[in-house]
């Protein structure tokens, strides 16, 4: 029996790959460029779209490789505009990812990994096995499809991107990076990176490790609980990671990079929001240059955690905000089609 090579996805290899490959297949070495033009700055997800190209480069390189494009199973919109997609990857895998419309800013949260497995005990993704890591082009696709519903739905162009999404980006460091790139790059989709957010659960060797790369995307920690003892009960991650390590580490990235840090920090009834855990979160401002950036909780099926009353957050955020500490409340938008920060887990099928 012959064995049936499976194709490569054109979008894994560099220019310069493309290059010699196209020049070993007697075509000229532009025409990777102008490959590369199509697929990372026009989005193309076919070879046919590439009209510049001759009908016979086109056939060569259809012969040779594939996209490896993702498609939109399911869409859903919010009672507040609020768009969710679940994604449909290659190989039949959903992740998922949110379009955020506000006035001044349309923001993109997409996914990193199929699930996750830092098993946060109040985030619906948590609960999932995770499966796979996306790859550099995935989580591009994500970026791509959520830019046109803004166009498409609001007549505005994205503005703003996070990795909040389905799992943990920085356990699929070079990807992500690497979609970052592509995003970020004049070759690219051209977006600034101050614009970008990549959001941690905490991992301090990789913060460190973001420092050394001096990347200048803006960084988030979930942080959640400012001391040891309440995280280690709802983030098993910090037991590997403390909150010693953790100020290290982002103290390390901030002289590397000069990156503002932001600490997304939620709000539990009867668990991290009274004026002590205010007054624990300020002293750990104190230790790492951050603002705070305070989140309504969005109940899941598998938890349960419930959001604080309404004037305990105001009372917390006040308490911050007294001390000079830059704090915005973030109230939760898409609850109605489980879009909302810690509901995403893929319940289509």
């Amino acid at each position: 029996m012959i064995e049936v090579q499976e194709k490569q996805d054109i979008r894994k290899l560099s220019v310069d790959q493309l290059k010699s490959w196209m020049a070993e297949h007697g075509e000229k070495a532009f025409r990777a460029k102008q490959i590369y033009e199509w697929i990372w700055k026009k989005s193309a997800s076919s070879f046919a779209e590439m009209t510049n190209l001759s009908l016979a480069t086109r056939q060569l390189i259809d012969e040779n490789f594939v996209i490896n494009s993702m498609t939109v199973a399911k869409q859903q919109q919010s009672n507040d505009g609020t768009i969710k997609s679940a994604f449909k990857l290659f190989d039949g895998h959903l992740v998922e990812g949110v379009l955020i419309p506000a006035a001044d800013r349309m923001t993109a949260c997409v996914s990193s990994q199929v699930g996750c497995s830092l098993t946060c005990k109040f985030c619906a993704t948590g609960y999932m096995e995770r499966k796979r890591n996306l790859d550099a082009a995935e989580i591009y696709d994500q970026v791509v499809a959520i830019a046109r519903q803004a166009e498409a739905s609001f007549k505005a162009p994205l503005t703003n991107i996070v990795y909040m999404g389905m799992g943990e980006p920085l356990l699929n460091y070079t990807a992500v990076l690497k979609s970052i790139e592509h995003i970020t790059s004049p070759e690219g989709l051209n977006m600034s990176p101050k614009r970008i957010t990549v959001s941690t659960a905490g991992i301090a060797k990789m913060i460190k490790k973001l420092g050394d790369d001096e990347v200048r995307f803006r960084l988030a920690l979930s942080l959640h609980a400012a001391n040891d003892e309440k995280r280690n009960r709802i983030m098993p991650i910090n037991e590997s990671n403390s909150l010693d390590n953790l100020a290290e580490a982002l103290n390390y990235f901030y002289k590397k990079t000069g990156n503002r840090i932001t600490f997304e920090y939620i709000v539990f009834n009867n668990f991290n929001d009274t004026l002590e855990d205010a007054r624990e979160l300020w002293e750990f401002t104190k230790r790492v240059p951050a603002r705070v950036n305070i989140i309504e909780y969005n109940p899941i099926a598998e938890a349960d955690f419930k959001n604080t009353e309404a004037d305990r957050l105001d009372k917390f955020a006040a308490f911050l905000e007294d001390r000079g500490v830059s704090v915005h409340v973030r109230r939760s938008r898409g609850k109605d089609i489980d879009a909302a920060c810690g509901q995403l887990a893929n319940k289509e099928k």
